[in-house]
């Protein structure tokens, strides 16, 4: 289902949204900027992405990079980069009462998930850092799945996860380290961190434990 969460900036008086989808698009990448995103509904990794090659290898530890990731995006269509997920916690309920956020009465309590990643752009043209993690998922112990939280207007706050500049591009040869914020239901917890890839391959998968 999708969640819109109304949230008022710590230090602002306008109102700000925010944006998580519970479940995982299959299909392409859907730009950050185009609020196109599809809602699907939550699965495990093992019921979804498709069948890909059963030889591919798919589970990564933390600190290992992924393959060479390529763009669809139309202006960079045919780049490459690589994500290594470094570090996934999942937070409090205090750390979501000082976000800035407020949910909306009707939806379920939320707590935040941290994941830290390494970005790198390999060839082609310069990407921008928010196309090359927008098919991060986080799935839980409970089988949910949910893409990065997107602030439409403002931001919110977290400890030790900083906003990241979503529009800073990336040329050939150029990193970055980031932190990506999710939201999950309070009482579930981080199993693993994905690559979605869509419906006809598997998702590339990280266990939040190394």
């Amino acid at each position: 289902m999708r969640t819109w969460t109304r949230a008022v900036p710590v230090t602002a008086g306008a109102l700000v949204f925010a944006l998580a989808l519970t479940g995982c698009d299959g299909g392409g990448k859907k730009g950050h900027k185009s609020g196109s995103d599809s809602d699907h509904s939550s699965s495990s990794s093992s019921s979804s992405g498709g069948s890909g090659s059963s030889k591919e290898k798919t589970s990564y530890r933390l600190g290992q990079t992924s393959p060479a990731q390529k763009s669809d995006d139309d202006e960079t269509k045919g780049a490459t980069f690589t994500i290594t997920p470094t570090k996934v916690q999942t937070g409090t309920k205090a750390d979501m009462a000082n976000s800035g956020l407020k949910k909306d009465e009707k939806d379920e309590p939320k707590v935040p998930v941290y994941v830290w990643s390494t970005l790198n752009h390999k060839s082609g043209k310069p990407m921008e850092l928010g196309d090359m993690d927008d098919d991060l998922v986080v799935r839980t112990d409970q089988g949910q799945r949910t893409r990065a939280l997107i602030v439409i207007m403002g931001e919110a706050k977290w400890p030790n996860c900083p906003a990241i500049d979503r529009d800073k591009k990336l040329s050939p040869g150029q990193s970055e380290k980031i932190c990506t914020a999710f939201l999950v239901p309070e009482g579930q917890k981080a199993e693993a961190v994905e690559i979605n890839r869509g419906y006809s391959k598997k998702p590339l998968e990280w266990r939040a434990t190394s």
